[in-house]
């Protein structure tokens, strides 16, 4: 397990994931609580890119639960289908929003979010969360945002 996380505070975002990315497997790698590995991968996205909000929302009979997070106080829980979260969990694909506010039903947790990314977070072949990642700017993530994340979550996939 790494001890200390390397942040590259002036590479492109590119070369932040690939930074990123192995000493998040190296933090994941060997350890077998899901909360743990959620948590920490939430705490090095969130020191390498500063987000204004990074977490988990896991699956519990009909809704999303808060899970592991980092940034401020979250909604808790989040039905099928509502909101951005609510809305990746029932279709089971990646949502990249460029402007919340034009996204039919979001639930503002926060009023200073203005972006959004989701994906899906599977274990077994069965989706069991999602990774839902906020900006308080517009138009943050993108594809590359999508690739890379996807990547970090196959870690904790099993």
């Amino acid at each position: 397990m790494a001890e200390d996380l390397t942040i590259l505070k002036t590479a492109s975002k590119e070369e932040k994931y690939q930074s990123i990315i192995p000493q998040i497997k190296a933090l994941v790698e060997g350890e077998d609580d899901l909360i743990a590995n959620l948590a920490n991968v939430c705490a090095a996205l969130k020191e390498q890119f500063s987000w204004f909000w990074v977490g988990f929302y896991l699956v519990k009979n009909d809704e999303l639960v808060l899970g592991p997070f980092q940034g401020p106080v979250a909604c808790t829980r989040i039905k099928k289908g509502k909101g951005v979260c609510g809305a990746s969990w029932q279709k089971e694909e990646v949502l990249v929003v460029p402007n919340v506010d034009e996204f039919p039903g979001h639930i503002a947790c926060a009023s200073a979010s203005k972006s959004e990314i989701v994906l899906p977070f599977y274990l077994d072949g069965q989706i069991v969360g999602v990774l839902d990642v906020d900006s308080e700017y517009l138009s943050h993530f993108d594809d590359i945002d999508a690739i890379y994340l996807k990547e970090i979550l196959r870690f904790i996939n099993g």
